[in-house]
């Protein structure tokens, strides 16, 4: 693990760091991968999550979020397609409403309770979000 030219003995999420993987081709990884010891992390398509929408004023949305409404999801450089279920029997989400909500994502990412993300829609960001619960 090297970090700035130096070597490393550990990183950390957040750290900007080269690392050497034998028999691993450039083209089986691509940015966003996750690196973790072995049985640490699971990758999940689905999740429930604590949910803030941004209002207009905020840069947000002019309109309510409703059902499937299909926005991408950011966990750090890693980025997913995802579909929203409102929870507690919402139809639709105002702009400035914090709420929960379930997301199934178009693919499996490693992601757990408490990781933080962004909702972005049409190259900017519309609201932003904590994992809860992982399915």
């Amino acid at each position: 693990i090297e970090a700035f030219h130096r070597q490393q003995e550990r990183a950390e999420a957040g750290d900007n760091v080269g690392v050497l993987l034998r028999g691993i081709k450039k083209e089986e990884i691509q940015r966003g991968f996750v690196l973790a010891k072995p049985g640490s992390m699971r990758a999940f398509k689905r999740f429930q999550c604590e949910v803030y929408i941004l209002t207009a004023q905020e840069g947000g949305r002019h309109t309510p979020v409703v059902n499937r409404y299909a926005p991408q999801f950011y966990f750090g450089v890693t980025a997913a397609t995802g579909s929203i279920r409102l929870l507690a029997d919402r139809e639709l989400a105002l702009p400035g409403d914090s709420l929960q909500m379930e997301v199934e994502l178009d693919r499996a990412i490693a992601i757990q309770a408490g990781d933080h993300f962004a909702i972005r829609e049409g190259g900017k960001t519309v609201g932003s979000g904590t994992v809860i619960r992982t399915d």
